[in-house]
């Protein structure tokens, strides 16, 4: 090795190790060092490339670093970084216009925060408030946060167990994602909302049909509930349409809002109707740095940029290229093909893990898990048609070549079953 050479080595592993040392250990950290990101690439220590079809867990949307945003920070950072929501700020009325003009017709009331999860405990707030019920129907395989009060929504046991009674969810009946027949027996004169990811992303890439959230939208202002849509990850252009429930037409009380909809820099949003929000008490939620100056401007840029780029249709059209193309592998170890635009699971018939980790270390490409089964791709709307033929190739050539029983390196990689962080 060079000296060089050595010296990268060396620095990559001086951050690695600081990261190993001093971060909380839930995370299950990848043997590399990313210092840099340009549209759908990234770049490592090394300076090796990688074709990132994970996009911050369906965050860079508009790729990384897109220039409209960079400037906006920039330019931001200058004058105001942080204000309250008591005091108004222009770039926060900026950004709620914005927000608002591209919103589903009569969503016009919007509470700013910082990420999905809080989000997501915004809109139980506002759902109790809203009806003066607490029961809440949920998902089988839906995966709502990770704090104490979305974990309540989210299905999987293994999430909720090592908090015991912490988590409580004696007030949530989860149902079959899909059955028409168990939502109508679940929602009751006591069901406060029904909260519904319109593709499940954790759950295993799992678009729902038009005609259950038809049904899930009719059964609810039948019954006096709610029904929320969770937006998080399908939002902001990702499935082919500003926002997933465009597909089936339905138009919501309340959707969580998070991920995309500043460029990269942290951002969410509970978006409801004047209806629902007039219910909440004044100083019945709150938030420090929700609606801060700076993540406005950012999101200002990044909302102007999908509607100036065209990046909803975009995302329909590379998605459907991106599972023609993966539809076309002949491989016997693929069992489905299944997504909606840019968000993409494919199915296989043993652990996803091996393949996600080959993918990385042998083809430069970055894909994550859904399900133990299941390897998701969420690039980046700005993924060109030549950069998906290149993820297609290097997929059908780990599917040739990976050896499912030699799943060791995969845990080194730090592979295993990811899941989003919010």
């Amino acid at each position: 090795m060079t000296a060089q050479g050595e010296a990268k080595q060396g620095s990559a592993s001086k951050w690695l190790n600081a990261e190993l040392q001093y971060d909380s250990g839930v995370y299950n950290k990848h043997q590399v060092v990313m210092v840099r990101g340009q549209g759908a690439t990234v770049w490592d220590e090394q300076g090796r490339s990688y074709i990132d079809c994970v996009a911050g867990y369906g965050v860079a949307n508009i790729g990384h670093c897109h220039p409209d945003v960079v400037r906006a920070i920039k330019e931001q950072a200058e004058k105001l970084i942080v204000m309250p929501q008591t005091l108004p700020n222009d770039k926060r009325a900026e950004f709620l216009t914005e927000l608002v003009s591209v919103l589903p017709q009569g969503l016009g009331r919007v509470f700013l925060c910082n990420s999905g999860t809080e989000a997501m405990e915004a809109a139980k707030k506002f759902a109790i408030t809203a009806t003066g019920r607490q029961r809440f129907v949920s998902m089988r395989r839906g995966f709502s946060g990770r704090t104490l009060g979305a974990l309540a929504f989210t299905w999987e046991p293994k999430y909720r167990e090592p908090f015991g009674d912490a988590v409580d969810n004696r007030n949530v009946d989860f149902i079959t994602y899909g059955s028409v027949e168990e939502l109508r027996a679940a929602v009751t004169d006591q069901t406060a909302a029904v909260i519904l990811e319109p593709v499940q992303g954790e759950g295993g890439v799992r678009p729902a049909s038009p005609e259950f959230i038809q049904e899930a939208r009719r059964i609810t202002r039948e019954r006096g509930a709610l029904l929320i849509l969770d937006e998080i990850q399908t939002g902001f252009c990702r499935t082919g349409k500003m926002f997933a429930c465009e597909h089936s037409g339905v138009i919501p009380d309340g959707m969580t809002l998070a991920k995309a909809m500043a460029g990269g820099v942290p951002v969410g949003a509970f978006a409801m109707t004047a209806e629902v929000a007039d219910r909440m008490p004044g100083g019945g939620h709150g938030t420090t740095f929700g609606g801060n100056p700076l993540a406005m401007a950012a999101g200002v840029a990044a909302i102007r940029a999908m509607k100036r780029e065209g990046m909803a249709e975009q995302a329909r059209e590379k998605g459907a290229y991106f599972m023609e193309r993966l539809r076309a592998i002949r491989s016997p170890k693929i069992r489905e093909v299944r997504g909606l635009g840019l968000m993409i699971g494919v199915e296989l018939k043993e652990k996803s893990a091996p393949y996600i980790s080959a993918l990385e270390h042998e083809e430069g490409v970055l894909a994550l898990a859904a399900t133990p089964l299941v390897v998701r791709f969420l690039p980046p709307v700005t993924i060109s048609k030549e950069q998906i033929d290149q993820v297609v190739a290097a997929f059908e050539r780990v599917l040739g070549s990976v050896n499912p029983r030699e799943g060791r390196q995969a845990e080194l990689a730090g592979v295993r079953e990811e899941k989003q962080t919010e």
